[in-house]
């Protein structure tokens, strides 16, 4: 580890990003501490020790702890996420935005400017949403209003969009993916209150410590399931004929396509929350539907299972997106290749679908339980667990696709990556 440390030190240019990296995170837990104006943060406490697993939870460890303290940044980068998940799955849906993304960085360019618009919107609406629904539930408005309502929603809203203005700082000019890397280290940054919780419960006699010992022991399997779900793949065999090009001949080559079990990553994680919070956010806006909202809150099981199911159909949904069987084996036909006891074109594309759907029902069924894990040892225990699953998922993903690129970044500068083969 020192010597990585060394070759990243004599490397400038990947100091450089790595520093600017560290810098983002700094502002990024400095605007923690900001709060809203017009806002008694001190009212939500009567919501954090009501107990159980809740969307504001998960919410709050999405933000690094700024929800429950009402800071500017409450909203954390999800409004950004969702934009730009809508945005993607909207390729699908709009011929218009798939033939942008087909036209290279001119066509990226306006997506992402569409994808600001929208994150704005987004951001607008669950602000107002989260603003109104906080104050029916604990009071948290010093001076209920319109006015102070709006003031509120306009704070958050422009958290929000600073938050994603730093994402895209860090992903142009640091290491890894901004607006991931924002939400990785909010829930990083909770394992302290996460340590001194146990502490309590453990003082308290809530946990004996066998109780707690099992808990850890659960937490490394999770966390060793969570990595060999996120790097397993399949590799479909791939063989390429010789070739004639101009005067060369090139010799038949063979290579593969790697299918991931988990291509959709946390998405539908994170999508499948957003979509939870629509009733709160409706029930903000009529009143009339407040009944609704509360039957259909978090940790009911009723919502246990309709998280599971939408976190099982998005995931299918999203890999359909992202990974397209007919595109994949026309490109093997056009480089002269073919999957060995398959034919080219149709056939192909079929076999390629028949694998992906197989590796994508066992990601989902992986995600889903994921996703449901931590009402599942409340309900078992009934202790309040929200660096659950998802947290482990969000966590693992992100350090290991961050320690890829800077293992990429070091060997185009000919050193040895964290990696090791």
């Amino acid at each position: 580890m020192l010597q990585n440390m060394e070759q990243i030190a004599r490397a400038g240019d990947l100091r450089r990003r790595i520093l600017f990296t560290l810098l983002m995170f700094a502002v990024f837990r400095l605007g923690i501490y900001i709060p809203v104006p017009g806002v008694d943060s001190a009212a939500l406490s009567t919501l954090v020790k009501s107990g159980g697993v809740t969307l504001f939870g998960l919410l709050n460890l999405f933000s690094g702890g700024a929800f429950f303290t009402f800071s500017v940044f409450a909203m954390s980068i999800v409004p950004y996420i969702n934009a730009s998940i809508i945005m993607q799955l909207l390729t699908v849906v709009i011929p218009k935005v798939e033939e942008l993304q087909k036209e290279g960085a001119e066509g990226q360019k306006k997506i992402n400017q569409w994808t600001r618009y929208l994150t704005v919107g987004l951001a607008l609406v669950q602000a107002f949403g989260t603003t109104v629904t906080l104050n029916r539930l604990t009071g948290v408005v010093n001076s209920p209003g319109i006015g102070s309502i709006l003031l509120i929603t306009l704070v958050l809203t422009a958290g929000s969009v600073f938050l994603m203005w730093i994402g895209e700082m860090i992903t142009e000019f640091g290491i890894g993916n901004g607006a991931s890397l924002i939400i990785f280290i909010g829930i990083v940054s909770q394992l302290p209150s996460g340590v001194s919780t146990a502490i309590q419960y453990l003082q308290a006699g809530t946990i004996s410590i066998v109780e707690m010992l099992v808990l850890l022991v659960i937490a490394v399997l999770v966390i060793a399931v969570v990595i060999v779900m996120q790097e397993g793949e399949r590799r479909i065999p791939v063989q390429y004929a010789k070739r004639l090009v101009g005067r060369r001949m090139y010799q038949g080559t063979s290579s593969h396509i790697p299918i991931k079990v988990n291509a959709a990553g946390v998405i539908p994680l994170i999508f499948a929350v957003s979509l939870l919070f629509l009733p709160q956010t409706l029930a903000s806006f009529f009143p009339k539907l407040s009944g609704v909202a509360q039957f259909l809150s978090m940790g009911q099981p009723f919502m246990v299972v309709v998280e599971f199911l939408l976190v099982v159909a998005f995931t299918f949904f999203y890999t359909g997106v992202v990974f397209k069987p007919n595109d994949v084996a026309d490109n093997i036909r056009k480089m002269g290749g073919f999957i060995p006891g398959i034919r080219p074109g149709r056939p192909t594309a079929q076999y390629l679908e028949k694998v992906s759907s197989r590796l994508t029902l066992i990601g989902a069924v992986f995600l889903g339980l994921i996703a449901v894990l931590p009402y599942l040892i409340f309900a078992v225990t009934n202790i309040q667990v929200f660096f659950g699953g998802t947290a482990l998922l969000i966590v693992v993903g992100v350090a290991l696709d961050t320690m890829k690129q800077i293992q990429a970044q070091m060997i185009m500068r000919n050193y040895s990556g964290f990696l090791k083969s």
